[in-house]
């Protein structure tokens, strides 16, 4: 069982790293998204270099890895929670620091890029509890309305997933082993938007939805 454990978390780790977004703006653009706006291969930083359809399509097939991670699990262990767990995770690390994208700094250390891993995390949570489509979303993109900030919506797809996922846990309606999962994205998702936190603190952070069009009306 060791093995299979070993196995779900090599190939959900690297489903998770195929690099849609790089390869969406390649398509698209001919240029690298890395060299882009945020560096980032996710829908947010694809949608300000190659458009809305682009980073739309972007953020499906990333939040697909999260669904695909689950199959691998449920194929390799049925119906182990744990196993369920591990995967959809190790995608999101796949997508936070992709193994393709790997680069060699000047001082010889690898430096791995990747995206900030929101639509994984969605995708993975609506996969271990399906009513996240009509509850998580929704409240994300309240968050992203009136938030003002992508990193903020990130953050709370994160956050409302874990608190789904205990209450499923709470009440007998789903095991402790997937709150792994919850507890896992979060810590990520804040580690891999730090810089963006830092920004927000500091009042230079990209806006979004009505906030940047109240700054807009405002010039």
């Amino acid at each position: 069982m060791t093995l299979k454990f070993l196995a779900i978390a090599a190939l959900s780790y690297l489903i998770g790293s195929i690099p849609f977004g790089w390869l969406v703006v390649m398509i698209a653009r001919g240029r690298d998204v890395r060299t882009l706006g945020s560096g980032r291969v996710g829908g947010t930083n694809v949608m300000r270099a190659a458009g809305c359809l682009a980073g739309v399509l972007t953020a499906l097939l990333d939040a697909f890895k999260g669904v695909m991670a689950l199959w691998a699990a449920n194929w390799l262990l049925p119906g182990n929670p744990w196993a369920q767990a591990l995967g959809p995770l190790m995608a999101v690390v796949g997508q936070v620091l992709s193994v393709f994208l790997v680069e060699r700094q000047a001082d010889g250390k690898l430096l791995f890029r990747g995206g900030a891993g929101g639509a994984t995390t969605f995708g993975g949570l609506v996969a271990l509890w399906p009513p996240a489509l009509i509850v998580v979303w929704p409240l994300a993109g309240l968050v992203f309305l009136f938030g003002g900030y992508a990193s903020l919506t990130t953050i709370a797809v994160a956050l409302s997933g874990l608190l789904a996922l205990i209450y499923q846990a709470i009440t007998g309606a789903g095991p402790w082993a997937h709150v792994l999962y919850g507890v896992g994205t979060l810590l990520l998702v804040l580690w891999a938007l730090r810089s963006n936190l830092q920004r927000v603190r500091a009042g230079t952070e990209r806006t979004v939805g009505l906030r940047a069009w109240r700054q807009k009306q405002g010039k």
